[in-house]
């Protein structure tokens, strides 16, 4: 057993695909110098952070380090011959899983019998807060004063096909909620953030609902912009946290989600829908803001060096 460090430094796998595991690289080297570092052969441990770039890092690298793997989510739909003969070569380097959130470790439970942590990523709330004047913001990015604002931040479509759904993200049910909202609500207006977005802009025109499209803001404007709205959907089958969902707990903007990845740790059963009752599904903005706030930042990250000493020293 190796005891001889205090604390392993890290190297985190790299990605640079403009998603959100690129923010959570960068805020772990900027907030977790002191034992980690971007030159592998100074590290004594390898995050691999992003999964699907494990075979970027050489054997060599792997096999003489010891080797934490986060696994965000599997789309049973697309986890085929390819996919899981992928996962078991990777699972040969691997010495530990980290998954970020229950229904994920019980996947990845059905695949190996190595150690499975789960810990949901942290929450940045010097970037995301609530902010108390609600009309203002909707008056900063003219929204009516009667516009009933629903929003949805992360992408629907396919890569190699824009026009097509990313099912595993349920835009079709997104767009099904909201035309029944719009029978009893003529104020709806749709906003949108990020890329990939054009299933459900071609669905929102095709149907007449009012939206925004604000294509890439910064974390400041999508802080306002959460701060706005009167409902957030999350209409996911399978993928993700999604972190939006920690991203509304701590702005405290209406929620209500599937039920994937931790929406089950964080929101209330009130909260959660499948598609025979989202109709009856009410946000409960406190007792999501009391789950969230658990993983700020500073607090989170001391139950992930715990964690990476651990797989460290076993």
């Amino acid at each position: 057993m190796k005891t001889n460090i205090n604390q392993p430094r890290v190297y985190l796998n790299k990605i640079n695909e403009n998603w959100i595991v690129d923010r959570f690289r960068r805020e772990w080297y900027t907030h977790n110098r002191s034992f980690s570092t971007k030159n592998i052969y100074r590290s004594e441990l390898i995050w691999l952070i992003a999964p699907w770039n494990w075979q970027n890092v050489k054997p060599r690298q792997l096999t003489e380090r010891k080797v934490l793997c986060t696994v965000h989510h599997i789309d049973e739909d697309k986890f085929d011959t390819a996919e899981s003969n992928n996962f078991f070569k990777r699972d040969n380097y691997v010495d530990e899983y980290h998954v970020v959130s229950q229904k994920t470790a019980s996947q990845v439970a059905a695949l190996t019998k190595k150690k499975i942590t789960s810990i949901p990523f942290w929450i940045n709330t010097k970037i995301w807060f609530e902010i108390s004047d609600k009309k203002l913001i909707k008056e900063k990015y003219k929204f009516s004063k009667h516009d009933y604002l629903v929003g949805s931040f992360q992408r629907d479509s396919e890569g190699l096909n824009p026009t097509q759904p990313k099912l595993s993200k349920g835009p079709d049910r997104f767009i099904e909620i909201l035309l029944d909202i719009k029978k009893t609500n003529k104020n709806l207006h749709v906003v949108l953030t990020g890329l990939r977005r054009d299933y459900v802009i071609s669905q929102l025109s095709k149907n007449n609902i009012k939206y925004s499209y604000f294509k890439m803001v910064d974390f400041k404007v999508m802080n306002d912009l959460y701060n706005c709205l009167d409902l957030y959907i999350v209409s996911s089958r399978y993928e993700g946290g999604p972190q939006a969902i920690l991203e509304c707990g701590v702005t405290k903007t209406p929620i209500i989600s599937t039920d994937v990845g931790i929406a089950a740790e964080i929101l209330s059963s009130e909260s959660i829908f499948d598609m025979n009752n989202f109709h009856k599904a009410l946000p409960n903005v406190d007792y999501a803001y009391n789950n969230s706030i658990k993983y700020e930042m500073e607090n989170t990250y001391k139950i992930y060096k715990k964690m990476m000493k651990e797989v460290y020293e076993n």
